[in-house]
């Protein structure tokens, strides 16, 4: 008898990377969960890939290295693989399967969950509203993130977007209500992995945070699993404990990997670059876990961050991102390259729901309309930056140089930011509105007149006090 209580087989007929295939199985399902229990008595454990016609692939957690088939006994739970919740995971550092990295005692809960969670009904989801605000001011101002969300960052090698996900995960708050954020790191190097304790320590010792690290070196599969237990834990905190939760969830791409690695183990037919068919419905499987649910309390909110392999767009991975999620923040080389931090690509990026969670009553009366003049006003500066190197600066109207000196105010005062200090909104704002005073009024046309009137009545007392 297996320690399930149940009956264990012992024909294993092959071990394949990370994959076990069992013979003469039955009444056994897909995502069920598994006991492997070696000669030695050492326990590994694993989940159900696919069962069929007496036989069942199960993806072993740790790994096959070192198993001898002959010695290999397997039990099945007959459920699907679940993971204590609850609010004893808030302050926690754990491995991607959820075992401490801390030195405490496992983390345990009054109650277990599914880790594949359970979708939730259309009509019972309320549109997402009300702001998450990251304590970025680019981000805050330009492309605001609102509670329920789920809005990518998109980025390429060499480029800080661990920095600047550790950075959300330990500035963003939500107006004084109950905050909680779940960071979940994938295919971390250890020296990632220890910046991110060390960048999140504060955050973890006041009980507001749930960490789980998988490092590179740790099982693949453990890779595939770490998002998943992420959400899992998010959404009890949200929909039992009733506190609005962002989940980071970095890098998206080294799980897609993963998700190829053991794709190709089972010798499936591949699709685009080689990935699995199902890529698009696996990342949906996730994203579309974010959102709030009518008569309960809490948010849950989804902050991926992936690397755009060569900085290509059209990669499957950001590509099928972009169609599942709301929108996304573009971190850019160039940007990056002049010595500003975050590197946001303003005209790249986009909150389609920013509006939901922006302007009166929500941040500031003027958000909206300021954050429309930045960005077209960038926008016209760029074209002109390009066509001062064709022509020279001397060959551009006062008019197009003040566009010049726009483009310098909005990068080195609006969007430049130090990585360990949070910048509220209202400080943002006014660096965007002194970036646009840069320029005439003439200019500033989607402004309404209001704004500016109110502007110039409150940047006169001012003037006349420096004189």
């Amino acid at each position: 008898m297996s320690a399930f209580g149940g009956i264990e087989y012992t024909a294993v007929r092959e071990l394949r990377g990370p994959l076990a295939v069992v013979e003469g199985v039955s009444g056994v399902g897909w995502d069920e969960y598994a006991l492997i229990t070696l000669a030695s008595g050492e326990r590994f454990h694993g989940v159900v890939l696919d069962a069929d016609r007496g036989l069942a692939v199960v993806q072993v957690l740790e790994g096959t290295a070192g198993m001898d088939p002959e010695g290999v006994r397997v039990a099945f739970s007959g459920s699907p693989l679940r993971v204590p919740v609850g609010t004893d995971w808030l302050g926690r550092v754990c491995n991607g399967r959820g075992e401490p990295l801390d030195g405490g005692p496992p983390v345990l809960g009054a109650c277990t969950a599914e880790v594949g969670g359970a979708p939730v009904n259309p009509v019972r989801r309320e549109p997402p509203s009300e702001p998450v605000l990251t304590g970025v001011g680019a981000v805050d101002a330009l492309t605001t993130l609102v509670r329920g969300q789920k809005l990518p960052v998109f980025s390429m090698a060499g480029l800080p977007h661990l920095e600047l996900a550790a950075q959300i995960a330990a500035q963003a708050t939500t107006a004084g209500e109950a905050f909680s954020v779940v960071f979940a790191g994938m295919g971390l190097t250890h020296a990632d992995a220890s910046f991110v304790r060390d960048a999140l320590e504060e955050r973890s010792a006041a009980g507001e945070l749930v960490l789980l690290l998988n490092t590179a070196d740790a099982p693949v599969i453990e890779r595939i699993l770490t998002p998943r237990i992420a959400l899992t834990v998010a959404e009890h905190l949200a929909f039992v404990e009733g506190s609005h939760v962002l989940v980071v969830m970095t890098d998206m791409t080294t799980y897609a990997e993963a998700l190829r690695e053991v794709s190709a183990a089972r010798a499936e037919i591949p699709a685009r670059r080689a990935y699995p068919g199902y890529l698009y419905s696996d990342l949906a499987s996730l994203y579309e876990r974010c959102g709030r649910v009518r008569d309960r309390p809490g948010s849950v909110t989804v902050l991926p961050v992936l690397t755009m392999p060569a900085g290509d767009i059209t990669h499957p991975v950001p590509d099928l991102t972009g169609y599942i999620t709301e929108g996304q923040i573009v971190l850019s080389p160039s940007v990056h390259a002049r010595g500003v931090y975050p590197p946001l690509d303003a005209l790249s990026s986009l909150s389609r729901l920013m509006r939901k969670g922006a302007g009166p009553g929500r941040t500031r009366d003027d958000h909206v309309d300021v954050a429309a003049q930045l960005l077209a006003a960038l926008a016209r500066a760029r074209q002109l930056r390009d066509l001062a190197d064709l022509v020279g600066e001397a060959a551009l109207s006062p008019t197009d140089r003040r566009y010049l000196d726009f483009d310098e105010a909005f990068l080195r005062d609006f969007a430049d930011q130090p990585s360990d200090e949070p910048r509220d909104l209202d400080d943002a704002l006014e660096r965007g509105w002194r970036a646009l005073l840069t320029l005439p009024r003439s200019q500033l046309s989607m402004l309404p007149a209001r704004l500016l009137d109110a502007r110039d009545a409150q940047d006169a007392p001012d003037t006349e006090a420096s004189r």
